[in-house]
């Protein structure tokens, strides 16, 4: 979820695996943004309809550039999440080997998979506004770190049962995010390692699945901290950070404290920008407020100031990105939960009136539980933006949708 940015983005610091050329490297990466049951639900519906476009299987897309060329861009190699969206590339991960990519009958098996259970867990109050939400933040400052232990015993009883990441798929890369509040780093869970970049890594962890996506969605106060607890013979020997980066020794390495992979970067970018050519990103943050009347209290004046620079930094973020969409230098598209569908200039996208996706804007971005009604119109929102965002930024000649995932559209 947004939250406040603690740390610019790290040195580019060659890890394993990453790219060290310093250009992206051929490939798809779909980064999904935090925010909560909105997002989780909104990304439902933007993996189905990339699943109906063809790309989350192995063929090769290639894209006509502006000069008539065509360009390859690859298979999809990485999926990297955050809050909200870990939660459901979570559950795409564990389900990847049953839903047989590239075979026929995909979104079949997808909505029996995986939407089934994510709409299964958004009937749930975790935490939130309404009463089992304000009962589980009082419950946190009374014993603090408790309801991290009740979000995983949560995860694991709707989701991933015990599930560690080792079951993830080797390919493509399942990237779960949290932040490090220790370091002000990026702290990346996945099947081969876990790592922050200063702090070092962990080869083959066996963190539960339902740990990680906790720490990745424990959006400060009320789900924060995430601790873990390792030991210093569990890191990689010499992998941490260099010189005065080098935090590759206790309490870091055998207590690291996490929170919400939005304290550091809520698009899930970090992982993906550094190295793959075409990426596919997904927003449903939390929409930047304005207030004409601005608080004098110490607190809410001082959230305020947090929001401020969580959103500049976001926006510097969007920028980057956008910018180089545009310019050609990445391929693919981004788009927004809060956007008008008409930005796309996508011919025959599906009729999405800005007052009801703008009402699906500011749904709350926590863990209290949707209606059916919200869950399907989260989903159709996610669906037919990105499949606009597609096929007006990355590749016009996709086929049209044919509909709606469920009834009613938007609104």
């Amino acid at each position: 979820m947004n939250a406040i940015a603690v740390a610019a983005p790290a040195p580019v610091e060659p890890l394993p695996g990453e790219s060290t050329s310093g250009s992206p490297e051929q490939g798809i990466a779909i980064c999904l943004s935090g925010g909560g049951y909105r997002a989780m639900l909104f990304h439902t519906g933007v993996i189905w309809r990339l699943a109906e476009l063809g790309l989350l299987g192995p063929a090769t897309h290639d894209v006509r550039r502006s000069d008539g060329s065509l360009q390859s861009s690859g298979t999809l190699q990485r999926i990297s999440s955050v809050s909200g969206g870990s939660l459901l590339a979570g559950m795409l991960g564990l389900k990847w080997k049953e839903l047989a990519v590239g075979q026929p009958g995909l979104v079949d098996r997808y909505v029996d998979l995986v939407v089934r259970p994510i709409r299964k867990l958004a009937q749930v109050s975790l935490a939130g506004k309404d009463p089992k939400g304000v009962m589980h933040l009082l419950w946190n400052i009374v014993a603090p770190g408790s309801v991290n232990d009740h979000i995983i015993a949560a995860y694991k009883k709707h989701l991933f049962g015990d599930a560690t990441l080792q079951d993830l798929p080797d390919s493509p890369r399942f990237v779960i995010n949290a932040s490090n509040l220790q370091s002000g780093a990026l702290w990346r869970f996945m099947k081969p390692y876990m790592r922050d970049w200063r702090v070092g890594e962990v080869r083959r962890p066996t963190i539960s699945l339902a740990q990680a996506v906790a720490a990745s969605s424990a959006f400060p106060p009320v789900l924060a901290p995430a601790p873990l607890s390792l030991k210093d013979t569990d890191y990689t020997p010499n992998s941490g950070g260099k010189g005065r980066d080098n935090l590759q020794r206790a309490p870091f390495t055998t207590k690291p404290v996490l929170a919400d992979g939005g304290v550091y970067d809520n698009l899930g970018l970090e992982t993906a920008y550094k190295r793959y050519q075409t990426l596919f990103v997904s927003n449903a943050g939390a929409p930047f407020g304005i207030q004409s009347n601005v608080p004098s209290d110490w607190v809410r004046l001082g959230q305020r100031c947090i929001d401020v620079m969580d959103n500049q930094v976001l926006s510097l973020r969007k920028r980057l990105l956008v910018g180089d969409l545009v310019a050609g230098v990445r391929n693919g598209a981004f788009w927004d939960i809060e956007q008008d569908i008409a930005v796309h200039g996508c011919p025959q996208a599906l009729a999405c009136p800005g007052d009801a996706t703008a009402r699906l804007a500011q749904v709350g971005t926590d863990l209290s539980a949707k209606d059916d009604s919200t869950q399907e119109r989260l989903i159709n929102w996610g669906y037919a933006v990105s499949d606009a965002a597609v096929r007006g930024h990355f590749d016009a000649a996709l086929p049209s949708p044919r509909g709606f995932p469920y009834p009613g559209g938007v609104g």
